[in-house]
């Protein structure tokens, strides 16, 4: 069973911009469900290894730490990018 998830970090739709789009990013899985405060009813656990999110340059240096710190990783591929060309006049179409 895979205890850390590595994905390619994408940008939102707002953004048109290519700064970080190729990073890739290594996320722990939960290790315990997350509870309501009885007090203020937010959610929150003692599993501290959410809070981490480590970022390389490439697939093969997020592997390597993977495999160095004996993490079972579950590689996300990123999805297919679509362009859609479109000309400013078909927008009053």
């Amino acid at each position: 069973m895979p205890n850390a998830r590595i994905f390619q970090h994408g940008t939102t739709a707002s953004q048109s911009g290519k700064a970080r789009a190729g990073q890739w990013v290594l996320e722990h899985e939960p290790i315990e469900a997350k509870r309501p405060d009885p007090l203020m009813g937010w959610a929150g656990s003692g599993d501290t290894e959410q809070q981490v999110r480590l970022s390389f340059p490439t697939l093969e240096a997020a592997l390597a730490y993977a495999k160095r710190e004996g993490l079972e990783p579950l590689v996300v591929p990123p999805a297919p990018r679509r362009l859609i060309l479109q000309s400013y006049a078909e927008n009053f179409r």
